[in-house]
């Protein structure tokens, strides 16, 4: 099969790409740059295309040149701190380059099935959990409203034109070939300050929960959704663990010379945060799906990785 990974450079999505190509299938990367190229070992059967998805023209050319039988659509802002900053740009990324892809899918002459990643953001903070696949929506940031609106363009589109999509949302993944900046990941960056030894500041005494999953749990769950997931359907990828803050504190502290400090939450991440947050997988395991790496394991191995990465 040929696939279209647009972001394909990135955490998620060269992971994505190292896996299916493994099993074979012809692999289109779409990046908007590439800084990211390090995190990927292009082979014979893959092709890299700069492309931003926000570029229309370009887009439909990579589109009509490759013509994959799968797009998986992994490119925008992944910060909802930058949606507030530049709301309009947040739309193009993660709305309108949607809208476009389905568009362009809907006229094309061959078929061609479409894959949206998402994210627990859309959510909001949840009014019940474990979440699951029909808990209500109140995103409380401009990024979070624009993935769901995303969400709703790929089941409109499936309903009204049949064309074959399927949705993915993803909890806190964590990993190898995540970036390490603040305000983006919390979890990798917490785990990349613990490499370094430094001073790791987590919020409200860490009395918080999250749903943790590493990496290779999520390329697993998205390659059985693309395999087995129903045509219109939305997924969730979780660990279905509570992981508090103040044991994932206390794990890195063991695991390497780091010390954490607990500070009071700042006022934007009050009003904008989901707060504890558990999803139950049980829609995802009955594919055949089921999380491998806990915890521990998924940390030792994201801090190998940046060990391999420092010496070489």
């Amino acid at each position: 099969m040929r696939i279209m990974i647009t972001g394909g450079l990135g955490f998620v999505g060269s992971h994505l790409a190292d896996e299916l190509n493994k099993d074979g299938h012809e692999i289109i990367i779409l990046t908007r740059s590439y800084k990211k190229k390090s995190n990927l070992k292009i082979s014979k059967r893959m092709k890299l295309d700069k492309v931003n998805v926000t570029n229309y023209r370009k887009l439909s050319d990579s589109i009509d040149r490759h013509k994959p039988d799968l797009i998986i659509h992994l490119a925008g802002e992944t910060s909802h701190l930058k949606s507030f900053e530049n709301p309009i740009d947040d739309i193009n990324s993660n709305l309108k380059s949607t809208l476009f892809i389905l568009e362009k899918i809907k006229n094309m002459k061959k078929k061609c099935s479409f894959v949206l990643g998402s994210t627990f953001i859309v959510v909001g903070p949840p009014n019940k959990l474990p979440v699951t696949e029909d808990t209500p929506c109140n995103p409380t940031t401009l990024y979070g409203t624009n993935r769901l609106a995303s969400e709703f363009y790929c089941k409109i589109y499936h309903n009204v034109y049949g064309i074959d999509t399927k949705i993915f949302r993803i909890t806190n993944s964590f990993g190898p070939r995540e970036q390490t900046i603040p305000k983006k990941n919390a979890v990798n960056y917490l785990i990349h300050q613990a490499f370094n030894d430094e001073n790791i500041t987590i919020f409200n005494e860490g009395k918080i929960f999250r749903d943790l999953i590493y990496i290779s749990d999520v390329i697993s769950g998205i390659k059985t959704i693309i395999k087995k997931g129903h045509s219109g359907e939305l997924y969730w990828i979780s660990s279905s663990k509570k992981t508090w803050f103040f044991q994932l504190g206390n794990l890195l502290e063991k695991m390497t010379n780091a010390k954490v400090s607990y500070i009071k939450t700042p006022t934007y991440t009050k009003k904008v945060d989901v707060g504890n947050f558990v999803v139950s997988n049980r829609k995802l395991k009955n594919l055949g799906w089921t999380p491998k790496v806990d915890l521990k394991t998924g940390i030792q191995n994201t801090l190998d990785f940046f060990h391999s990465v420092k010496h070489s």
